[in-house]
C-alpha cells in the first residue's frame, strides 16, 4: 500500500505541474488570447511568373505568427485577423523561390498582396523540420540525422495504403515488408518482426499498440497523401520522446483543416483486386476563425499471404528464392487463412483450399480548429480505422488479425511558446486475432490515455532557448486470458516523465544543445536519458554536427506476461519407459506408470513472459555533415557507433530464473533424484531435444517445456549514411542515398542469436519530375543486399533484392488529376522478413478530383 501511495502523490505532482505551467503559459506568452487585439485582412492571388497562371496549394503565412492559409485553384487566398501594423506576407512552395512582401494592416480593412512565383530548385536551407528539437528549425541546423519525405513521394504513394513505403527510400531507413499492409520501419539496425525501435508519433499522439509496442499500418485513419510532413529522425531520441525512441523517430504533423481548404476525392484500384476511395472536406467559417475537416475511405485487396498447413509449404513457397536451401522449420500451421478450410482433417495437417477473404479496412477522421488572434491554434480531432484479415509475423508465428477497430481523439493547444495536449487511443478485438501456428483465439481490448505540456522560453536576446515538459500515461490492457495470465491480465499501468532542453548560440556559427528525460513507470526502474550536440554552421548552407545519446526501450506486455501454449504437448511416454528399463528403474516404483513427468504423454509446452526483464539501452556518438553545394547539389554525411546493452532475448528454454530445472516427483528418494534429473536431461540431449533438454521445467507444480525471455547481450554497431540530391534542372531532381551497417556481438545468452536483421549494404536512387505542364513521373530503385535473419521461431537467409518502383500522374485540368503507380515493377519475388509473404508487383491506377 506504500508503494501505490507512492504512485499516486507522484501523479498529483506531475498533474499540478502541468496545470501550473499551462498558467504560465496562457498569461505570460506574447499575446494572450484573452486580450482583444486589432485585426484586418490581407488577401490576394499567388501566380506563376511565367505565364500567369494562378497556383494551387502554396502556403501563405504571416510571418512571425501562426498564422497561415494555403491557395484556392485559381492561386487566391484570403489570411484572417492579421493584426494591424506592419506585417510580412511569407509564400512558399517546393520548386518556386520564396516571396516575402511586407504589407501594412489597418484594422477592419483589406490589404491586397500579390505575388508571382519564380521557379527554382528546392535548396537545403529551406527545408523545416521539427521532430529533432520539437520546435521548426532549418534542416541544415538540425542536431540530428533527419530526412523528410517530399509531398510528390506522399501523394503518388497514397493510393497502394502503404504509408512505410514513403520511409523506404530516405537515408538511412530500413523498411521490410511481410504482407501488403505489414511492414517494420526501422534504423541502425537490430530489426524485428515486430520492431519498435523507432517511435512513430501522429501529432504527438503514439500511434503503436499498447500489448505489441508495434505499428498496425493498416489502421491509419488518414491517407498517406493527406498525412502532412513526414520526418524521420535516426539516432537515439529518448531525451526527449521517452521510451523506443531507439533508434529513431517518425515524426507526423497533420495540416490543420484550412491549409487543406477544398474537397478531394481520389479513386483508385489494380493488382490484386485492388480498390480504393478516399474523401475529403476543409473549409474555414465565422471569417476564418474555425476550421473543419473531414475524410472518410475505403480500401480493399487480396493478399501475398499464403496458407501454411501442409508440411512443407513454407519450403514450397520460399523455394527458388535464396541462395541456400529452405528447410520446413518451424514446420506446419494448424489453421488457415480466413476464408480458406484445411483438407485432410483430422489430421493436423493438409493443404488448404478455397480463396483467402480479401483484406479490408474503413477508416475515417475529424479535426476542428479554433484559430486565435494571437496565432495559436486550438484543435479537437479523432477517428477511428477499421482493418481486417491482415497477417503480422510475430515472435511466436503468424497472426491473422480478422478484425479489429482502432479509434482515437485528441485535443491539443498550441502556440508559440506552449504545447498542451491530451489523446487517448484504444484498440478492440471485434473478431478474435488467430494463431496460425496453434490456433488459438486471441483477443485484445486496450487503452492508451496520455496527457503532456511543453514549454519553450527564450533567454539572451534571442540566443538561447529552453524547453521543458512533462507528462503522464495511463496504459489499459485486456486480453481476456487468451495472451495473459489472470494474475497480470485486465492490467492498468502508470508511466510518467519529465524532461528539459536547452539550446544556446556560442555565436552566430556555433550553437550548443543539451538535453535529459526521466522516464518512471510501474514496469520499469526509473530511466535517465542524455543528450548532448555542437552544431556549427560556418555559412548558411553548410553546418557539421557531433551529438552524444542515450536511449532505452523497454519490453512490450508480450514479454513481460505472455501464457500462451507455444506447441503441441509433447510425449515422453518412451523416455519414461526407456528410465524403468534402465539401472534407475527400481527408484521410479513409488511413481505410477505414466506419471513420471505427471501426464508423460502429453507434457505441455509453454511460452511464457518474464516480469523481471529490465529495459534495453543503446549510447550513441555521431557526426554528420549538412551542405548545399551551389543552386543544385545537396549532401548528408552521418556516421556513427553506437552501444547496444541488456538486448530482450527470442523465446528461449533456460533462460528465465523463475522456472528453473525439472525436479523429480516425490516419491522418488531424495538420494536419487539428482541422477535421475541428470538422466533426463542426457536422454533429451542425446535425442537432438534440445529446447525440451533446457527448457524441462515445473509450472504450477506440474512438469511442463518452457520458454521465455531474459536479458542477455552486448553488441557494438556502426554505420554511415549517404545521401545527395541534384537538380538537373528546374523539374528534374536525381536522388541517390547508400548506408553501411556493420556489428561486433561481446556477448550473448546461450542459445540466442544476435543478428542484426539488417543488410550490410543499401542503396536507394531515384528521379522525379515535376513539369509545369501538368505532367510528373518518379522512378525510385532500391538496392538491398542479402543478409541472416532470426527473431522468434524464424531463422534463415533474406534473399538480395533490386525493387523498382515507377509512378506518374497528369494534371487535367485545375480539379482532375490522372496518376498510376507500379511497385516492384518488374515483379522480382521476394521475401523481405524470413516467415513473412513473398511480396510481387502491383500496378494501380486512379483518379483524383479536388474543388
Amino acid at each position: 500500500m506504500e508503494g501505490i501511495g507512492c504512485r499516486f502523490r507522484d501523479l498529483r505532482g506531475i498533474v499540478r505541474a502541468l496545470l501550473v505551467l499551462s498558467i504560465i503559459a496562457l498569461f505570460t506568452g506574447p499575446s494572450s488570447p484573452l486580450v482583444a487585439q486589432a485585426t484586418g485582412t490581407v488577401q490576394g492571388t499567388v501566380t506563376e511568373a511565367t505565364d500567369g497562371s494562378g497556383l494551387r496549394g502554396v502556403i501563405v503565412s504571416v510571418e512571425g505568427t501562426g498564422i497561415s492559409t494555403v491557395t484556392d485553384r485559381n492561386g487566391a487566398y484570403t489570411l484572417n485577423r492579421v493584426p494591424v501594423g506592419a506585417q510580412v506576407i511569407l509564400v512558399r512552395w517546393l520548386g518556386y523561390r520564396p516571396q516575402r512582401v511586407p504589407v501594412s494592416v489597418t484594422a477592419d480593412a483589406t490589404t491586397t498582396a500579390d505575388v508571382a512565383m519564380e521557379a527554382q530548385p528546392v535548396t537545403l536551407a529551406e527545408v523545416v523540420v521539427e521532430g529533432v528539437t520539437r520546435a521548426p528549425e532549418r534542416v541544415v541546423e538540425a542536431p540530428a540525422a533527419v530526412a523528410v519525405v517530399s509531398p510528390q513521394a506522399q501523394r503518388d504513394l497514397s493510393v497502394t495504403g502503404q504509408a512505410p513505403k514513403a520511409v523506404e527510400a530516405l537515408p538511412g531507413a530500413d523498411v521490410v515488408q511481410s504482407g501488403v499492409n505489414d511492414f517494420n520501419v526501422n534504423a541502425r539496425g537490430f530489426n524485428s518482426t515486430l520492431n519498435r525501435r523507432v517511435l512513430v508519433l501522429q501529432d504527438g499522439r503514439d500511434l503503436a499498440l499498447a500489448f505489441l509496442g508495434s505499428q498496425e499500418w493498416s489502421a491509419l485513419s488518414i491517407p498517406l497523401e493527406d498525412l502532412g510532413r513526414l520526418e524521420m529522425v535516426r539516432g537515439p531520441g529518448s531525451a526527449l520522446y521517452g521510451a523506443n525512441a531507439f533508434s529513431g523517430v517518425l515524426n507526423i504533423t497533420t495540416p490543420t483543416a484550412r491549409e487543406v481548404a477544398g474537397t478531394k476525392l481520389t479513386v483508385a484500384g489494380g493488382e490484386l483486386s485492388t480498390f480504393k476511395a478516399d474523401l475529403r472536406h476543409a473549409g474555414v467559417a465565422a471569417d476564418g476563425r474555425f476550421g473543419y475537416r473531414f475524410n472518410g475511405g475505403y480500401y480493399r485487396s487480396d493478399s501475398w499471404s499464403r496458407s501454411r498447413t501442409n508440411i512443407g509449404d513454407l519450403a514450397t513457397e520460399y523455394s527458388g528464392l535464396a541462395d541456400t536451401v529452405i528447410t520446413p522449420s518451424p514446420g506446419f500451421e494448424l489453421v488457415p487463412l480466413a476464408g480458406q478450410t484445411k483438407e485432410g482433417a483430422p489430421l493436423p495437417f493438409g493443404p488448404a483450399t478455397g480463396d483467402p477473404d480479401p483484406l479490408q479496412s474503413f477508416f475515417g477522421s475529424a479535426r476542428f480548429d479554433y484559430y486565435a488572434d494571437d496565432g495559436s491554434v486550438f484543435t479537437i480531432d479523432g477517428g477511428a480505422a477499421q482493418s481486417e484479415n491482415e497477417v503480422f509475423v510475430t515472435g511466436i508465428g503468424r497472426v491473422q488479425v480478422q478484425k479489429a477497430l482502432r479509434p482515437w481523439a485528441r485535443a491539443a493547444w498550441a502556440a508559440e511558446r506552449f504545447n498542451v495536449m491530451a489523446w487517448w487511443s484504444g484498440r478492440n478485438t471485434i473478431d478474435p486475432q488467430k494463431s496460425l501456428a496453434s490456433g488459438l483465439d486471441l483477443l485484445e481490448t486496450s487503452h492508451l490515455v496520455h496527457g503532456e505540456a511543453q514549454f519553450n522560453f527564450p533567454f539572451a536576446e534571442e540566443r538561447g532557448r529552453v524547453v521543458i515538459g512533462a507528462s503522464a500515461r495511463a496504459y489499459l490492457v485486456d486480453t481476456e486470458l487468451t495472451l495473459m495470465a489472470a494474475a497480470n491480465d485486465d492490467r492498468s499501468d502508470g508511466y510518467y516523465s519529465g524532461y528539459a532542453q536547452i539550446e544556446f548560440e556560442v555565436s552566430p556559427q556555433v550553437k550548443l544543445l543539451g538535453a535529459a528525460r526521466v522516464d518512471e513507470s510501474d514496469l520499469f526502474e526509473p530511466q535517465f536519458s542524455p543528450k548532448g550536440a555542437l552544431v556549427i554552421t560556418p555559412t548558411p548552407d553548410h553546418s557539421i554536427r557531433f551529438t552524444v545519446n542515450r536511449a532505452f526501450q523497454t519490453p512490450n506486455y508480450s514479454e513481460f506476461f505472455l501464457n500462451v501454449p507455444a506447441g503441441a504437448p509433447a510425449d515422453f511416454s518412451l523416455l519414461e519407459a526407456g528410465l524403468r528399463a534402465s539401472p534407475l528403474g527400481p527408484v521410479l516404483a513409488g511413481v505410477p506408470d505414466g506419471q513420471l513427468f505427471d501426464n508423460s504423454a502429453a507434457v505441455a509446452v509453454w511460452a511464457q513472459g518474464n516480469a523481471a526483464l529490465n529495459v534495453e539501452h543503446v549510447t550513441s556518438l555521431e557526426a554528420g555533415y549538412k551542405g548545399q553545394l551551389g543552386r543544385r547539389v545537396f549532401v548528408t554525411v552521418d556516421g556513427y557507433w553506437s552501444r547496444l546493452t541488456d538486448f530482450v532475448t527470442d523465446l528461449l528454454p533456460g533462460i528465465n530464473p523463475a522456472f528453473g530445472a525439472w525436479t523429480a516427483p516425490a516419491a522418488v528418494p531424495e538420494a536419487f533424484r539428482p541422477a535421475l534429473e541428470q538422466a533426463v536431461r542426457d536422454q533429451l540431449l542425446a535425442a537432438g531435444q534440445t529446447v525440451a533438454a533446457l527448457g524441462l521445467t515445473r509450472r504450477n507444480g506440474t512438469t511442463a517445456i518452457v520458454v521465455s525471455y531474459g536479458n542477455a547481450g552486448k553488441v557494438d554497431e556502426y554505420g554511415v549514411e549517404l545521401g545527395t540530391g541534384i537538380w538537373a534542372t528546374d523539374e528534374l531532381l536525381l536522388e541517390g542515398n547508400y548506408t553501411f551497417f556493420e556489428f561486433d556481438v561481446k556477448s550473448q545468452a546461450l542459445g540466442d542469436q544476435l543478428l542484426p536483421n539488417t543488410p550490410q549494404h543499401r542503396a536507394n536512387l531515384s528521379v522525379a519530375y515535376q513539369g509545369r505542364q501538368g505532367f510528373d513521373f518518379r522512378v525510385v530503385a532500391h538496392l538491398v543486399d542479402s543478409y541472416q535473419w532470426a527473431a522468434g521461431v524464424f531463422g534463415g537467409p533474406i534473399p538480395d533484392r533490386q525493387f523498382v518502383d515507377v509512378s506518374a500522374g497528369y494534371q487535367i485540368n485545375p480539379y482532375l488529376r490522372i496518376h498510376a503507380i507500379a511497385t516492384n515493377v518488374f515483379d522480382q519475388e521476394r521475401y523481405q522478413i524470413y516467415g513473412g509473404s513473398v511480396i510481387g508487383r502491383r500496378f494501380l491506377g486512379g483518379l483524383t478530383a479536388t474543388y
